[in-house]
């Protein structure tokens, strides 16, 4: 699925850098396993198939992506399980704009990017994100 999204242009000092998304739009970055269905590991992709769905990640990402947002799955799976999950994500209804696989296993994630992240660990329910003050880790100015 690919709807095409409108990046502003940026320029500074004459010169074009990245684009950036307009500030009303988020890009999303989803994970699969255990995120939006039961949690498969790549030493036993024959139950990539039969996955149980998690409904409201479902419900949640579909409107996100009707709103406007941008919604990419990121997974550890890898490249080879791409067809099976393109089936699934599809037999179920998934709505989104791409796929990235072969995303690092484990956890303990640092995104480090000249572009704004925020992150959201998932703990069982997909709901309407909400404001929340933590403490973060930063680069030392």
């Amino acid at each position: 699925m690919n709807n095409k999204i409108n990046l502003e242009d940026k320029i500074v000092d004459g010169q074009h850098i990245s684009p950036v998304l307009p500030e009303h739009v988020k890009n999303y970055m989803i994970d699969i396993d255990g995120t939006i269905c039961d949690d498969i590991p790549n030493e036993e992709p024959e139950r990539m198939a039969t996955a149980e769905l998690y409904p409201d990640a479902l419900l949640t990402l579909n409107k996100w992506y009707d709103e406007g947002h941008i919604i990419t799955f990121f997974t550890s799976r890898i490249e080879e399980h791409r067809e099976v999950t393109e089936i699934w994500l599809k037999k179920h209804g998934f709505k989104y704009h791409g796929m990235l696989m072969g995303k690092p296993r484990g956890g303990n994630y640092h995104w480090i990017d000249n572009h704004l992240v925020r992150a959201t660990r998932y703990e069982g329910k997909f709901t309407d994100l909400v404001e929340k003050n933590v403490t973060i880790q930063v680069f030392e100015k």
